[in-house]
């Protein structure tokens, strides 16, 4: 499980790890199932104290994005996160909010976007066949 802290970007550590843990598990890089690192394993590992990762485990026991289980460890949630289908939502939102941005400084259209995302779509679902 690789995560990546910025202290200096203003988001509590606690948050960044939930937020990291729910983009793994969204994403499928983390598997239903998967135990996660020990408290102590992930906090030894990201050089934080143990109470921030306990408290971002706790977090995300809260939102059901993992499961605890008596005296084996923190596991992904086996049926998934129930926020899988809205974090990739909002993940995906975030980039189309980037690209309208950009789009908008280059004077392209939006119908001129859709277009090149049904053009794109179709090379990409060749390259499948």
């Amino acid at each position: 499980m690789q995560i990546r802290l910025s202290p200096n970007d203003g988001v509590p550590i606690y948050l960044q790890i939930v937020n990291q843990v729910k983009y793994l598990v969204a994403s499928g890089r983390l598997a239903p199932g998967v135990e996660l690192p020990s408290i102590r394993a992930l906090s030894e590992k990201l050089l934080v104290n143990p109470n921030t990762v306990a408290r971002a485990y706790r977090e995300l026991e809260l939102a059901g994005v993992v499961a605890k289980r008596r005296t084996s460890g923190t596991y992904v949630s086996a049926t998934g996160s129930p926020l899988a289908r809205r974090e990739r939502l909002r993940i995906l939102t975030e980039r189309i909010d980037a690209l309208l941005a950009e789009a908008m400084q280059m004077n392209i259209s939006t119908a001129e976007i859709v277009e090149l995302l049904q053009q794109r779509d179709e090379v990409m679902n060749a390259l499948e066949r």
